[in-house]
């Protein structure tokens, strides 16, 4: 019974995927992580991370979601930017937006995994994913084979004032999607501009995804910007990530 267990735990251990979320801003940063249906919230969805620290965990080698980072949250549990319901464990729960999102699919189409840096929900800390030496097998693929993705930006700093969220001091904290601000179809890509032929830019009436897509070209600006922002990794045998907050 002994062996069977110990053997269960290898076995259990070699389809796990290590998460490495660091965080490197000059003050704390609450990490929000949410699965996908039936993929389940590691961590119970989230936690207080210290300027400097590293918290590590594993997910399954399937697993798919999301993980943000949230700012001066209160002892009530209620944050400034990326809040998911007044809570640290967000349990289930989104991060409201404008917030920056580190997007995965493991173990897709082709046994491979997919991640990329999301600024479509706008954005509110530079973050970066990196693949975890050791744990992965590059393909051939260029650029979008296993190599960093991210936004290292302060676009906080650049944000239209028009887009600017702002908190009772008047800083800008957060900067949102031009989806978010006017909730046009043109600029959600929905109603006749649903596909990726019919959302583009001569559409807009000002090409704010372009500001986003001009200080992070390695990140997602709008819902259609597939080919300039998805990346792939095959594991060696499961890849690692680490996740950086303010890289």
């Amino acid at each position: 019974m002994k062996f069977v267990l110990v053997f269960s735990a290898i076995i259990a251990g070699a389809f796990a995927n290590e998460w490495r979320l660091h965080n490197n801003c000059p003050f704390t940063v609450w990490p929000g992580i949410l699965g996908n249906p039936g993929k389940g919230n590691p961590e119970g969805g989230g936690f207080a991370l210290g300027q400097g620290q590293t918290h590590t965990y594993q997910t399954a080698g399937d697993w798919a979601g999301r993980v943000w980072g949230r700012t001066n949250c209160n002892g009530g549990g209620h944050c400034e930017t990326g809040d998911c319901g007044n809570k640290i464990q967000c349990q289930g729960a989104g991060g409201v937006p404008p917030v920056s999102l580190a997007e995965f699919t493991l173990n897709g189409a082709g046994n491979q995994d997919f991640y990329d840096v999301s600024l479509v929900d706008g954005y509110n800390l530079p973050l970066r994913i990196t693949p975890i030496a050791g744990t992965y097998r590059k393909t051939g693929g260029g650029k979008y084979d296993c190599n960093v993705a991210g936004c290292n930006a302060d676009l906080n700093a650049r944000c239209p004032a028009e887009l600017a969220m702002k908190n009772s001091g008047g800083s800008t904290i957060a900067c949102m999607s031009a989806c978010m601000k006017f909730n046009t179809d043109e600029y959600c890509c929905r109603g006749s501009h649903s596909t990726p032929q019919t959302c583009k830019s001569k559409d807009w009436p000002k090409d704010y995804p372009a500001i986003f897509k001009g200080a992070c070209p390695d990140a997602y600006s709008y819902a259609y910007d597939d080919t300039s922002s998805t990346y792939t990794c095959h594991g060696n045998p499961q890849t690692g990530y680490e996740i950086t907050f303010c890289p």
